[in-house]
């Protein structure tokens, strides 16, 4: 059998992108799931290569019994030959992940999307990025994630 491979992407790789791979690696173990997926996450910017996330969303997340344990990594050409589906937590993103593929010229079959496309509680469009903020503004987004991150494995499933 053939894993779905999903791949979160986010600005930096510590915040969101990590919170929405530890999510669905949480619904993927609720479901029996687990072994039918790959799942990880990248940044479109190199700043924080190898760098846990952020300690206040991993503070967040353990609150609600979400484990963030990924380093951060930036998005190669090599995901689009990797992943079924390239998730993007804004617009700003998602254009960089297209701009990515269009010059690396890839052949890669990921379907690049934006994450907020399977939201159904919340309105937003974009997952904002709380780094600026304070901590309330991580709780908010592991809200917006929870709730995307559900609605697209239910898509897929």
């Amino acid at each position: 059998m053939n894993k779905i491979s999903v791949l979160f992407v986010c600005l930096g790789n510590i915040c969101r992108s990590p919170a929405a791979e530890a999510i669905f690696i949480r619904l993927l173990e609720k479901n029996g799931l687990t072994d039918a997926f790959i799942v990880d996450s990248a940044g479109t910017g190199s700043w924080h290569i190898g760098k846990k996330a952020d300690s206040r969303m991993r503070i967040a997340a353990e609150r609600r019994d979400i484990n963030i344990l990924s380093k951060a990594r930036q998005i190669t050409s090599k995901d689009f030959d990797e992943f079924n589906y390239i998730l993007a937590m804004d617009d700003s993103n998602f254009k960089n992940i297209q701009d990515l593929k269009n010059r690396t010229a890839s052949t890669g079959f990921a379907a690049i999307k934006k994450i907020q496309d399977f939201r159904s509680v919340f309105n937003e469009q974009e997952v904002p990025d709380p780094y600026f903020g304070g901590d309330e503004g991580f709780d908010y987004v592991l809200d917006i994630l929870e709730d995307s991150v559900k609605g697209f494995l239910e898509s897929i499933s």
